[in-house]
């Protein structure tokens, strides 16, 4: 219902601007005057010179009105368009599209305000000598802004990074909503919005460009049989991948990554989209955690234990047949699993 009331507000003021421009159109020589039609605000009808003069400004009022009307429709027409266009293509063309969208909305604004000053009369030839000076003078104070634009030009057309690559800057990581002249806008997973100045962007890591992989460490008790864990590893990770609709690669087994107080704890890598990392890192533990549950695997949590050294030399146990054959199998596990995610290592310090 809201929506409802608040589009029909917005056509009705978009009814009424373009009304004001018909009118204008329709009554354009009497407004402005033409040959042998004079304007009606020329007539002086006043006694005071100050009133007169306010009513000779009406027609540079209205033109005012008009080209802001005509502005305010020509950038919202852009914008849709744009907006039209960018669900579309490839974020390549958006990022080209938003910066040109950007310079389009300065380069309407610069022309909106010359239109206005010569409506009222303002020598535009001797104003841009002046504003040259001015110009020059402000320009040795606005390096900033220069360097801003020609940062922004470099980041579109050498490709550091697109509108809906995921990124890092300076420790914040989010989005890029939007590259403009001057700006940078991303937004990170809670919505929030960060505005970098295009020059102050001087390192970047663009974490879209490639795949990302995904560690994840999953801890067993040092009670259980690693040898028996890592062939039920062996006998689901498959399955896990089946569950897991992230998942590009893997998941792979990469072995033992660290001895704890109170656990041993099993590393895990599997590739996919940075976008999807965190939500893939979660399910992965979720199966993980079931399959070691149905397979009465012990997650260790915080206890206390007391143990006494038994006295005496620790007798030496025997491996049974069973026990070499499983050694033998969890060995080549883990040597086909190292195998087959080697490359997963060359960034990882894990």
């Amino acid at each position: 219902m809201k929506g409802n009331k608040k589009l029909a507000i917005t056509i009705s003021i978009y009814v009424i601007l373009l009304a004001l421009i018909a009118l204008t159109l329709v009554f354009h020589d009497n407004i402005y005057g033409a040959i042998g039609v004079p304007s009606i605000f020329a007539a002086n009808p006043a006694r005071s010179t100050v009133l007169n003069t306010l009513i000779g400004l009406i027609p540079a009022l209205i033109t005012s009105i008009c080209v802001l009307i005509g502005a305010f429709f020509i950038l919202a027409i852009v914008k849709s368009i744009s907006d039209f266009f960018i669900k579309k293509i490839s974020n390549k063309a958006k990022t080209v599209i938003t910066l040109m969208r950007s310079l389009f909305r300065w380069i309407v604004i610069i022309a909106v305000i010359i239109i206005i000053l010569q409506a009222f009369g303002v020598d535009m030839t001797t104003l841009l000598a002046g504003l040259g000076i001015v110009a020059l003078t402000i320009g040795l104070g606005a390096q900033q802004i220069v360097a801003d634009i020609i940062a922004g030009f470099f980041i579109v057309f050498e490709a550091e990074y697109k509108v809906g690559d995921i990124i890092t800057i300076d420790g914040w990581r989010g989005t890029v909503s939007d590259i403009g002249i001057r700006v940078t806008k991303i937004i990170d997973a809670s919505g929030n919005i960060k505005i970098v100045n295009n020059s102050d962007i001087k390192t970047v890591i663009n974490l879209t460009a490639e795949l990302s992989v995904a560690f994840i460490t999953v801890s067993i008790d040092y009670e259980e049989d690693l040898r028996r864990v890592e062939l039920v590893l062996r006998d689901n990770l498959a399955k896990i991948k089946d569950n897991v609709s992230g998942i590009i690669d893997g998941p792979y087994y990469k072995g033992v990554s660290a001895l704890g107080e109170s656990s041993v704890d099993l590393l895990f890598a599997a590739t996919c989209k940075e976008s999807e990392i965190y939500q893939v890192k979660r399910d992965i533990n979720r199966q993980i955690f079931l399959l070691f549950n149905e397979h009465k695997i012990t997650i260790p949590f915080k206890q206390v234990t007391i143990s006494e050294r038994p006295s005496g030399d620790a007798e030496t146990a025997k491996s049974s047949r069973g026990q070499a054959k499983r050694e033998r199998e969890a060995t080549e596990f883990i040597s086909e699993q190292s195998n087959l995610s080697k490359n997963l290592d060359k960034d990882n310090n894990g």
